[in-house]
């Protein structure tokens, strides 16, 4: 099957983000993922992703989080994503951009538009469901960020997310967390722990500096890509 790729500028954060759009072969209508990096941001671990999912059939953006740039100093990310992650409403922000390039896609089905993401795009994703939009699923992998209070009632698909046992950045204590505020907000959640995996496991090796705790472990990177695309066959499955 043939794809078409291309690159797409749009505003975000005060930022020009720069997106990978993938394209399944046709002229119809397809349901759509938005696919969200990592906190060094998008890279071509994410395109080859976005990649993959338009190979099944999906329309895929992968989105942009830090205006074109990889941050490979794991200083600069940090300086850059922590205060990001503190601040729910510019997560919003960055993710609302990134859908309203998606929706404006004419291959992409607005009904059936699903958020899949890893580490910071990941908890992008996850406040896109707080702040209501209507998606068919939410995946995250290395994302059990909790929200403001409350605001997790407002998810209306299901949540998968995956988690290290060993990831020493979203922690047992942060896990509990994040399924204490899925179960009391009555959302379809379901967690995975991936056994002596590391933070951001899912990732091949990096040639630069990373955060302690981190570590790629490629079988269980290769499950959660699995499980990640089973939930969007279960939620929304290409032909429907």
């Amino acid at each position: 099957m043939t794809i078409t790729t291309r690159t797409v500028e749009y505003p975000a954060d005060g930022l020009t983000m720069i997106g990978h759009l993938a394209l399944p072969a046709g002229v119809d209508r397809r349901p759509a993922v938005l696919l969200g990096p990592e906190g060094m941001g998008l890279s071509d671990v994410e395109r080859r992703r976005a990649d993959a999912l338009a190979e099944l059939g999906y329309v895929a953006l992968a989105f942009d989080l830090h205006g074109g740039r990889y941050l490979s100093d794991p200083e600069e990310m940090l300086a850059r994503c922590m205060p990001l992650l503190a601040d729910p409403d510019r997560m919003r922000g960055i993710g609302h951009a990134a859908l309203d390039v998606l929706r404006a896609e004419p291959r992409t089905d607005p009904d059936r538009i699903a958020a899949v993401g890893y580490g910071t795009g990941g908890a992008v994703g996850l406040e896109l469901g707080r702040d209501g939009v209507n998606l068919r699923a939410i995946g995250t992998v290395n994302a059990t960020t909790t929200g403001r209070a409350g605001e997790a009632a407002r998810i209306r698909c299901p949540v998968w997310a995956g988690v290290g046992s060993e990831d020493p950045i979203m922690s047992p204590a942060q896990r509990d967390a994040f399924t204490a505020e899925m179960q009391a907000a009555g959302v379809d959640w379901r967690l995975a722990v991936y056994g002596g995996a590391l933070h951001a496991f899912h990732h091949p090796p990096v040639d630069h500096p990373t955060v302690p705790g981190v570590g790629y472990h490629p079988r269980h990177a290769q499950r959660a890509w699995r499980d990640v695309i089973d939930l969007l066959t279960e939620c929304m499955p290409v032909t429907e």
